[in-house]
């Protein structure tokens, strides 16, 4: 591809917003400057970029960006194993994906490429094809604890072979380029010295250290030629423990000089950590936006090529500001495209107001991923598109009761389907249990999940009934042909033997309730109140015990999320037990005798506290859905292959029923949000 064709735009909306604004490097103009970074989104097969991974790429490309990115980590060699769904681009197969994959991004004005790299000691000896993991030196790695063997010449020629061959097939494939990572992958283990202690030409001397990556570029420039753009993903700080800033300075003017590179890919941190994943290369709520623009940008002050980067740059004001300032040549809004993929278009038309957000949630780096906490869609393009159609029966009267997330996203998807749509909420404001999460020292930006809905509702036209608790006669009243019972859940607790002696998470969290001096804090389910609770307790003095069923603090969480918590529950001294289940309470005079039974040991084991906060889910408050299923068509029921389907769903059950009733998020079931948002679109989207 010569040219990425770009929307006709205004000349003076082109020529104002420097985001607008196209950049060439060789013989590649990029029709502006935002751009999707390479990552593992999941959606691989056997290895192989197919029709579901092509089409959640192929969504950002219509959606307008400059540059898709992709294939997090595609491994080069049999050595360098498929551990977090990797592309293989290590055999010939691949290429005519690759083909395919081409044609479909250029047909929207996008140009492509692919992360390629070997893993190094970053692998793990017990994946795909069991080979130990190689390194420059035998030196392990804390977060995927390989023990790797050191490389010879022998694996050293191998390694740089295979870079050249992997170029050649992405050039075959019709990519317009490629990238390296270094960082903690096999190049940059060459280059640090905390990971590469040899004494012979590859290691010791920066030079010597630099040696095998240059040669790597050197055989991929000699496969690809002239007009196959080469980038190096390229860290331009180790942090505290490794290369500081001027020495990662020092090997990127060297590998600079060499002609073979065409653009630097700056990242920030270690990544042989998950603490170093979650706050330094890939930070999330609990960092601040952007918050490694000023090292990048004084890297870019100090090389020649065009610097491109990603970390946290969630919103348009941030990018606009790095690309306005000369920070940056091409923004990469990865994890704000993963939330809305449409960003650019909607940068293009002046409706930047309607940008989903990304509040940096970290839920499309779950076992999940990539889908976005907040859009059910993405990576699920095939089955549930990101445009929402008018249905061919608008005009149909929705009553949704319960602004929470699940309500919230029914209102939006069925105002958007041309219905017209009531959404009561008991309490005086939107948001159900996002009030509360938001309130914990570091998530206050997952509100950007309530405040975007309400602004669509408001666009949409949605009448909004605040302090309106719904009973029977409110919805009749309304005369509605939908109903969808939003209502949540209430805290699970009363299977507790002395529950009446137990406090809720969400009583403490809502301040509804004042803390005692000592606490007990239990946590059945691994997700956020448990862990928020532990922290306000301790911050605020009390003295704070935490027992969980679980193995681990949040472990039903991302890591990103799990490390983020371990750091405050270490930094505020907590004492944690795990694998412990919660058998009683009882009151003796003033104080709570609590009963645990250690799950690994069959023992129990008895706690003395002022307080027990107990966090067990929710249990649906369905009440008004138990009133409505007599005067429902369908009783109640939501059929699954219907729904599944995106079909109408069926409502012949009760001839007498005037109205559909469905139930959708924590008034089924206790879940997260997207489970939530899920179920909403999944069925409103069929109304």
């Amino acid at each position: 591809m010569k040219q990425s064709e770009a929307t006709p735009l205004p000349h003076g909306l082109r020529r104002s917003d420097p985001l607008l604004a196209p950049l060439k490097i060789r013989n590649l103009t990029f029709r502006n400057r935002i751009m999707s970074t390479s990552h593992a989104c999941g959606l691989e097969e056997n290895g192989m970029p197919t029709e579901r991974y092509q089409l959640y790429h192929a969504e950002k490309a219509k959606g307008g960006l400059a540059l898709t990115m992709f294939g997090g980590s595609s491994n080069v060699a049999p050595d360098s194993p498929n551990i977090f769904r990797q592309l293989n681009v290590g055999v010939d197969e691949v290429i005519p994906h690759l083909q395919k994959f081409s044609e479909r991004i250029h047909s929207h004005g996008a140009a492509i490429m692919c992360q390629i790299t070997h893993l190094g000691r970053r692998g793990e000896p017990y994946a795909s094809n069991w080979l130990p993991t190689i390194a420059p030196s035998p030196i392990r790695e804390t977060l995927h604890r390989s023990f790797p063997k050191e490389m010879d010449e022998h694996d050293i020629a191998r390694v740089i072979k295979a870079y050249g061959a992997a170029a050649r097939r992405c050039q075959e494939g019709g990519l317009d380029g490629i990238e390296a990572l270094a960082g903690g992958h096999l190049i940059g283990q060459f280059l640090s010295p905390s990971m590469n202690h040899r004494t012979d030409k590859w290691g010791g001397s920066v030079e010597n250290r630099c040696r095998f990556g240059l040669m790597i570029y050197e055989e991929m420039r000699r496969r690809v030629g002239d007009h196959f753009l080469l980038g190096f993903r390229y860290v331009v700080d180790e942090g505290p423990v490794g290369m500081n800033f001027d020495e990662c300075l020092e090997i990127a003017k060297i590998f600079e000089r060499t002609g073979h590179i065409d653009f630097f890919n700056a990242i920030y941190g270690r990544m042989d950590t998950e603490i170093g994943l979650a706050v330094d290369n890939m930070p999330g709520m609990a960092s601040g936006i952007a918050p490694w623009l000023k090292p990048v940008g004084d890297f870019k002050r100090e090389v020649k090529l065009p610097v491109f980067h990603a970390a946290r740059v969630a919103d348009v004001a941030s990018a606009r500001h790095a690309i306005a300032e000369g920070l940056l040549d091409m923004v990469a809004m990865t994890r704000a495209q993963i939330a809305d993929p449409h960003l650019v278009s909607k940068i293009m038309t002046g409706r930047e107001q309607e940008i989903r957000p990304c509040v940096g949630a970290t839920h499309c780096q779950s076992p999940y991923r990539p889908s976005c906490l907040h859009n059910p869609s993405t990576g699920r393009e095939k089955i549930l598109p990101h445009d929402i159609e008018r249905s061919p029966r608008a005009g149909r009267k929705v009553v949704v009761i319960g602004g929470g997330p699940a309500g919230l996203e029914a209102a939006r998807v069925s105002a958007t389907r041309g219905h017209n749509v009531v959404l009561l909420e008991a309490s005086g404001q939107l948001g159900g249990q996002l009030l509360m999460a938001a309130r914990a020292s570091w998530r206050r930006d997952v509100i950007g999940i309530v405040d975007w809905r309400c602004a669509e509702l408001e666009r949409l036209g949605v009448e909004v009934r605040l302090n309106m608790y719904a009973e029977r006669d409110d919805v009749l009243t309304l005369k509605p042909d939908v109903v969808i019972v939003a209502t949540g859940g209430t805290p699970d607790i009363d299977w507790i033997k002395g529950a009446e002696h137990v406090t809720s998470a969400w009583d403490v969290i809502g301040g509804t309730v004042p803390l005692g001096a000592d606490i007990v804090v239990y946590d059945g389910t691994g997700r956020h109140p448990g862990a928020q609770v532990l922290e306000l307790a301790a911050r605020d003095g009390r003295q704070v015990a935490f027992y969980s069923i679980d193995n681990q603090l949040a472990q039903e969480l991302t890591y990103a999320e799990r490390i983020i918590w371990k750091r405050r529950a270490y930094e505020l001294d907590v004492k944690m037990h795990f694998d412990h289940q919660i058998e009683q309470v009882e009151r003796r005079g003033n104080r709570l005798h609590v009963m645990f039974r250690n799950l690994a040991t069959a023992k129990t084991v008895e706690r003395i506290t002022d307080q027990l906060i107990v966090d067990h889910g929710t249990l649906p408050a369905d009440g008004i859905y138990q009133e409505l299923r007599a005067d429902a068509s369908n009783a109640g029921v939501t059929d699954i292959d219907a729904l599944l389907a995106l079909q109408e769903q069926p409502s012949f059950i009760n001839p007498a029923g005037t109205f559909e009733l469905h139930r959708v998020g924590d008034a089924v079931a206790s879940r997260n949000v997207h489970a939530a948002v899920l179920d909403s679109m999944r069925l409103c989207r069929a109304l």
